[in-house]
């Protein structure tokens, strides 16, 4: 293999943490990406991997090449693409991953489908924290402040937690006035499929208040099931803003404890820094920001 080639394999490798899997993805057999490897670190006068019969991990050295190779093929990549973008319109496959609030994401993923017939979507919905980079996704789509390095960012639209209740729910049971009465209700809750801790509900407590104890009658790693439950009148619920606007303004659900919640939360569509903005991938981001929010929803 060239240099350029012997570059492709390394980043590979490094990524998938495997010679097997990188000759796969590279097309040629594991003894070949060996040999490649060895041929790279022969001629660079450095290890760039520690080798074990179980794993295979960068080396110091190794780690500071990787960002290198990353800028160059992400060059070679610009290159290629921008003249595949000057005469083509944006094509091939997207694979993004989603958070489970299919409510919110899939009308904009089936619009971007519609607008953009030559892009196949690849969709994972799942709350579960994927690494993007190492994964091979080409964007997510996530809340909270970004923190990986590796990653590029762009703000979609902000939310609020609130707690809901259905007015038939809250006839019975009374409307809580303050967040200690909330002893008195049957809470509906989400939980974290990857830690199986239960979501906090953003209650403002007087200083030296104690939490209040919140009696469950409902626990689901689907947010969107906890939903459904407060609609059928089971509960009360803490549900982002956007999953409730509707049924709210029909009537179907009512909001409570408003001046005690204290919560402000934000999605970003992340992609990796180190691969070119592709014209899908533009299109893309562009159609999110548009619209997943396309206006202010009602607080």
């Amino acid at each position: 293999m060239d240099s350029l080639g012997s570059i492709a394999v390394f980043v590979q490798v490094a990524e998938t943490r495997s010679f097997t899997e990188a000759g796969r993805l590279q097309g040629v057999s594991s003894s070949a990406v060996g040999k490649s490897i060895a041929r790279l670190e022969a001629r660079l006068g450095v290890r760039l991997f520690h080798r074990t019969t179980r794993s295979i991990t960068l080396t110091s050295e190794g780690a500071l090449f990787l960002e290198r190779c990353r800028k160059i093929l992400a060059e070679l990549e610009a290159a290629q693409f921008e003249l595949c973008d000057a005469t083509s319109a944006p094509h091939g496959k997207l694979r993004v991953s989603l958070p489970q609030v299919h409510g919110l994401v899939m009308p904009v993923m089936t619009e971007f489908m519609a607008l953009f017939p030559q892009i196949e979507l690849d969709l994972d919905l799942t709350d579960r924290m994927v690494d993007v980079v190492e994964e091979g996704f080409d964007a997510v789509i996530r809340t909270g402040q970004p923190r990986d390095s590796r990653l590029m960012a762009r703000p979609l639209g902000e939310f609020h937690m609130v707690l809901v209740a259905s007015p038939d729910y809250l006839r019975q049971r009374g409307v809580p006035a303050t967040p200690a009465d909330l002893a008195d209700h049957a809470c509906l809750r989400h939980t974290f499929h990857a830690t199986g801790k239960l979501e906090p509900w953003p209650l403002v407590r007087e200083p030296g208040a104690v939490e209040p104890p919140l009696p469950t009658r409902l626990v689901s790693t689907s947010i969107e099931a906890v939903s459904h439950a407060a609609l059928a009148g089971m509960g009360i619920a803490c549900l982002p803003d956007f999953m409730t606007h509707e049924a709210v303004a029909q009537g179907r659900l009512q909001r409570v404890l408003d001046a005690h919640l204290a919560h402000v939360g934000q999605f970003w569509v992340l992609w990796p820094s180190s691969r070119h903005a592709t014209a899908k991938l533009r299109v893309f981001v562009d159609h999110l920001a548009a619209r997943l929010f396309p206006v202010d929803h009602a607080r």
